[in-house]
């Protein structure tokens, strides 16, 4: 199968569900700051999140949602993409007044071991990684969001994944934030496809 309708297949069949009355959730505008941050900023302590586990407890790996509320902290709720182009299907619980934030898609470089690159070669790196989207797909309790190309978030100065590690690390990808989240059940779908990755992954979140 094509790999859009592969992806549009999957978003779909995920929300071929019975309709339940549902809070609304709009994603916030990509140049709105979060808690005095830009999303550029989130994104980058996107990755320092995703990549601070171990792989059977990585939120990246999850294959239910199990591993959904480690290492949350303050107003921002992280929620996990996939490894490769693995399905993911996860449910969890969040606390209401968080801020979601996400990525549709999105690649990260890094020095090669015992290198130096320059922070000019690592970000055109992460652009080639992640040009024009074939698809990109937001559904937020059944509705389907448009003009998400213009979510993109890439890193104007590298940075370091954790404090002790001068390895520099660029990104580049498509995120979204949504909330802050009001007491109710979401469901979620999101993915995209790139030429090197693809992704489908759905969230049931009860916000409590």
């Amino acid at each position: 199968m094509h790999r859009l309708a592969f992806l549009l297949a999957l978003l779909l069949l995920a929300a071929a569900r019975p309709a339940t009355a549902q809070p609304a959730l709009a994603p916030l505008a990509p140049a709105k700051a979060i808690a005095g941050a830009s999303q550029e900023d989130w994104s980058k302590r996107w990755w320092r999140w995703a990549l601070s586990f171990e792989d059977d407890e990585s939120p990246v790996a999850d294959p239910d949602g199990r591993f959904c509320s480690l290492g949350q902290s303050g107003p921002v709720w992280f929620l996990a993409g996939t490894y490769g182009t693995a399905r993911a299907i996860r449910s969890c619980r969040v606390p209401a007044g968080k801020t979601l934030f996400f990525p549709l898609i999105n690649y990260v470089t890094f020095e090669p071991d015992d290198q130096d690159e320059s922070c000019s070669s690592l970000k055109r790196r992460a652009a080639a990684l992640t040009p024009a989207p074939t698809a990109l797909v937001l559904e937020v309790n059944g509705k389907r969001f448009n003009g998400l190309a213009e979510h993109r978030q890439a890193t104007r100065r590298c940075f370091h994944i954790t404090e002790d590690d001068d390895t520099l690390a660029a990104g580049n990808g498509f995120y979204v934030a949504l909330g802050p989240l009001k007491k109710g059940r979401y469901t979620l779908n999101f993915g995209g496809i790139l030429p090197e990755l693809s992704q489908a992954v759905t969230y049931t979140l009860d916000v409590e």
